[in-house]
């Protein structure tokens, strides 16, 4: 990062919102990752505007940040500007049976509060431990859910800094995926459109999602939730399983006993670790049934 820059964050942006050298391992469900040259908490849409239409007028790397809850950051960290929308930039408003909420806040807080007002939808996301821009970015889903199902409209910055609205059909959403993974957007605002119900029985199938996630889910370990996309035809957690990889491990990285489509931190793990024993058992489904497993998880920096 050129000093230009450097002194550009520190004119425009308040000294309580910059961290320099910032240690990843701070800002990742994985709890691995090296530090960042710096990382920017967006408080709001005309600092994020501001920020991204200089960053990208002089070719300066940046990453926008949710929740980290599905990222996989190098030990040897990252050399450009992380924007981290999860500090603030994180209303929410009912309107009628729509939510809109800023890209900054949290899913499980978003579907509760959907619930409290009799909107279903949003029951499968109670759990997702992410952020609005996040899981629209990638789609996020569970149990037969997914925002697909539940967004009206997207509300992004281009490369410029001008916004721009993206109805469902232009967000290309895809498993796993949308129209924003590949482009150089980032969102600001979703719109959600749900169905009015009855409150606690949306409140009761969200507490019931719950459940089986702690049943069936390594949650007492860092973790990056589902390591690898389902392969069509197949599932991820059962290919590891029946390749005999139940608890395999590298360093302190390890497959999941409990679910053997997570890796885990049992202890001490390195980015490294999770991102060889991710390769490993890539190649060792592959070698046995000729499935390639690919990362649902995505990696920043160098490995």
């Amino acid at each position: 990062m050129n000093q230009a820059v450097k002194e550009f964050l520190k004119e425009n942006v308040a000294s309580e919102h910059l961290f320099w050298n910032e240690p990843m391992e701070k800002h990742t469900t994985f709890r691995v990752g090296g530090e960042a040259d710096v990382l920017v908490r967006i408080t709001d849409s005309e600092m994020l505007q501001n920020i991204v239409s200089y960053l990208t007028k002089v070719s300066q790397d940046f990453f926008v940040l949710g929740k980290g809850s599905n990222l996989l950051v190098s030990d040897k960290g990252y050399h450009g500007v992380i924007l981290d929308m999860s500090g603030g930039f994180s209303d929410v408003r009912v309107e009628e049976n729509r939510i809109v909420a800023q890209a900054g806040a949290m899913l499980p807080q978003v579907a509760a509060l959907a619930a409290e007002h009799g909107l279903s939808g949003l029951e499968f996301a109670a759990g997702i431990p992410g952020t609005i821009g996040g899981a629209v970015v990638m789609n996020a889903g569970a149990y037969d859910g997914e925002m697909k199902q539940v967004v009206k409209k997207v509300t992004v910055l281009n490369q410029t800094g001008e916004e721009m609205v993206l109805d469902n059909a232009t967000m290309e959403f895809g498993y796993r995926t949308s129209i924003i993974k590949n482009r150089p957007f980032v969102v600001q605002e979703v719109v959600f459109e749900l169905q009015p119900g009855d409150a606690k029985e949306i409140q009761k199938k969200g507490a019931e999602f719950n459940q089986r996630r702690r049943e069936k889910q390594p949650l007492e370990y860092p973790s990056a939730g589902s390591t690898f996309k389902r392969p069509e035809g197949y599932f991820a957690g059962k290919l590891i399983m029946d390749a005999g990889l139940r608890g395999y491990r590298i360093g302190g990285a390890q497959v999941s006993e409990k679910h053997c489509g997570f890796v885990i931190n049992v202890g001490n793990a390195t980015a490294s670790d999770i991102y060889d024993l991710m390769n490993e058992v890539s190649d060792k489904v592959y070698d046995q049934f000729g499935v390639r497993l690919e990362p649902e998880v995505v990696r920043l920096g160098e490995f």
